[in-house]
């Protein structure tokens, strides 16, 4: 456990260091008037984490040790919105259609809700 939590936070590292150069990247590119450069991540990255894990699936040769690294560290701490897809996807693909449904659309309201509410504390404490 010790070398794969090291491999995740080494991964993650990473990724949020890519996340950060691909938003500054993007934002000289397009501006900063509209989120392209989150949902530029949200979206490479959720691609990127299909393709990883199709390839990654069942891989006996030994380099099973990279999916922590790759999947849950880079693409992880690139944008926990890929995580978020393929969990949702997991769940479709076990014939959990509506479960799939509740997930995707709970999470991402939820979080919302969540988000807005962490604020309204912050700002009601910390005001």
């Amino acid at each position: 456990m010790g070398v794969t939590l090291l491999l995740v936070a080494a991964g993650g590292a990473l990724g949020a260091s890519a996340r950060w150069l691909t938003r500054l990247w993007i934002e000289r590119l397009a501006g900063s008037e509209f989120p392209y450069a989150t949902a530029a991540a949200n979206i490479g990255g959720s691609f990127a984490m299909g393709v990883a894990f199709a390839l990654l699936a069942g891989d006996v040769s030994g380099s099973y040790k990279l999916a922590p690294f790759l999947l849950a560290g880079f693409l992880g701490g690139y944008t926990t919105f890929s995580a978020y897809a393929l969990e949702a996807w997991s769940l479709f693909a076990e014939g959990r259609a509506l479960e799939a449904l509740f997930y995707a659309a709970g999470s991402a309201i939820l979080s919302i809700v969540a988000l807005a509410a962490g604020i309204a504390l912050a700002r009601g404490v910390f005001a």
